[in-house]
């Protein structure tokens, strides 16, 4: 009996311990996580990502197709983490079962996905809608950014003249100074703000209209990086405005006050051509296209307006051109018998007079003489000497002819001239007088125009070895006592 109930008690002692046994085994099971990591909306895989368990088991890193495995996790309740610069933490409570493959995606989006885009910036100056503003002018706008982001500015700045844009970037300042502006044009302006995470925020668009033009009356041009470059000023010589762009080659300028046009001549290429703009430089032209204006001398060749403005007549070799400012009516107007080249012209439509200067190859051989619209010689000024001579210019009743001469006779292959004067010719009695007085012994009266009251005439002052600067003066006919100087540095003057 007593052996009995020891065996009895032994079963019992086997049983609980067993028992015992089989629940530690439960508690301290093992368990694992796996996964894929990929790009929120794109599905791409992410490789490089750090996966861990908080409380702390192991840490493991995304293979290249943004797969993950943590192994031999205890069993309980954990949050799982993906972290990897330049990317939003994500984060996943989970809970490991002994013997069990718990699988987890994790879908990451960048670090700035809640950043919010800046405000539209707010335009300040020139308030909208502004008129009479200077050609240099300060745009001036506020911006802010919601998550205080260093903002980026964009300016785009278009016109109603044409269709270009120009676009200023990389502002980092609310200010910003436009320059070169045209005259009498409507603007329109608008700031994007860039906080480099968002897209660009517009602004509204405001508008403003620059000043009219100064009546600069005088025309003239100045050599800027090689090339010749046109521009205008008042009759001091102040307010000097830029017509021409510094990458073309523009040179003499001729004025029409009819039709507030300005016509001057512009290389294209191997060639050169007539050109029309608007007072202030806008709306350049090309007049001509199929005959190029051409003849001995790039520097001498002139042309001259005509038919109240409509019509344009030009040279190209030792034929007379006419030709509609639009480019069309081309049409051969005059011819030498000679073969010499024209050089110089000057239309006067009261009388219907047009003067020529024509000369050989060498710019010698001159001739001056007046035609009608015919192409009949009407009256000879000058010929049979030898020496240059240029600037022809009508009087408005044509009563007078202006041009220059070097009375030094002096011909070279340099083209040089010793002792250049200003002679205006008078029809009625078939004589030429000098107005040349106080010139400078050693220099040359070159380039010379009529004022528009004909009571001056401006003109280019230089020394005679053709390669010092030139300067623009004038002189007053009646008096002829003394010389202005008007601009320093210029040349080409037009004075209407």
């Amino acid at each position: 009996m007593k052996r009995n109930i020891v065996k009895i008690i032994s079963i019992l002692i086997i049983t609980l311990v067993t028992a015992c046994n089989e629940d530690t085994i439960d508690v301290e099971g093992l368990g694992v996580v796996k996964g894929q990591v990929v790009e929120v909306g794109t599905n791409e895989p992410l490789e490089n990502v750090r996966i861990a368990t908080n409380p702390t088991t192991s840490t493991v890193f995304t293979d290249q197709e943004g797969r993950y495995q943590i192994e031999n996790i205890p069993v309980g309740d954990y949050s799982l983490s993906a972290q990897r610069d330049g990317l939003l933490a994500q984060f996943e409570g989970i809970t490991i079962i002994a013997d069990k493959e718990l699988e987890i995606v994790f879908e990451m989006d960048v670090e700035t996905a809640g950043n919010r885009p800046p405000e539209a910036a707010v335009l300040a100056t020139p308030i909208d809608n502004a008129v009479d503003q200077t050609l240099e002018l300060d745009l001036i706008w506020s911006g802010s950014d919601p998550d205080d982001d260093d903002l980026m500015y964009r300016i785009t700045l278009r016109n109603d003249e044409d269709t270009a844009v120009e676009v200023f970037e990389n502002i980092t300042d609310t200010i910003y100074t436009v320059t070169n502006l045209a005259y009498n044009t409507k603007y329109f302006w608008q700031v994007a703000s860039d906080d480099a995470i968002n897209d660009p925020v517009n602004s509204t668009v405001y508008s403003f209209e620059t000043m009219s033009p100064p009546n600069n009356r005088i025309l003239y041009t100045r050599s800027v990086a090689g090339n010749s470059v046109i521009y205008s000023a008042n009759e001091e010589g102040g307010t000097e405005i830029k017509l021409t762009p510094e990458s073309k080659n523009s040179f003499r300028p001729r004025r029409n006050s009819d039709t507030g046009k300005i016509a001057f001549l512009q290389s294209v290429g191997s060639q050169t051509h007539l050109f029309t703009m608007n007072e202030d430089g806008s709306m350049s032209n090309q007049v001509t296209s199929q005959v190029s204006v051409s003849g001995f001398n790039l520097g001498e060749l002139n042309f001259s307006w005509a038919d109240n403005g409509s019509k344009l007549l030009f040279p190209n070799q030792d034929k007379l051109y006419s030709i509609n400012v639009d480019g069309s009516g081309l049409e051969l107007v005059y011819q030498t018998s000679n073969g010499n080249l024209i050089t110089a012209i000057d239309k006067n439509d009261l009388t219907n007079t047009i003067a020529l200067k024509t000369n050989n190859l060498q710019g010698y051989g001159v001739e001056i003489f007046t035609i009608d619209a015919s192409g009949v010689v009407l009256e000879t000024v000058l010929s049979g000497v030898t020496g240059a001579a240029g600037s022809v210019n009508l009087s408005i009743d044509g009563s007078r002819l202006l041009y220059t001469y070097d009375l030094s006779g002096f011909e070279s292959n340099a083209y040089r001239q010793l002792d250049s004067q200003i002679f205006i010719y008078d029809f009625a009695n078939a004589t030429a007088q000098s107005i040349s007085v106080q010139k400078p012994a050693g220099t040359n009266d070159i380039d010379a125009r009529f004022s528009p009251n004909e009571a001056a005439v401006i003109f280019v002052n230089t020394s005679n070895d053709g390669i010092s600067q030139q300067n623009i003066q004038t002189i007053t006919i009646q008096e002829l006592t003394s010389r202005t100087d008007i601009l320093m540095d210029a040349s080409m003057p037009d004075w209407e």
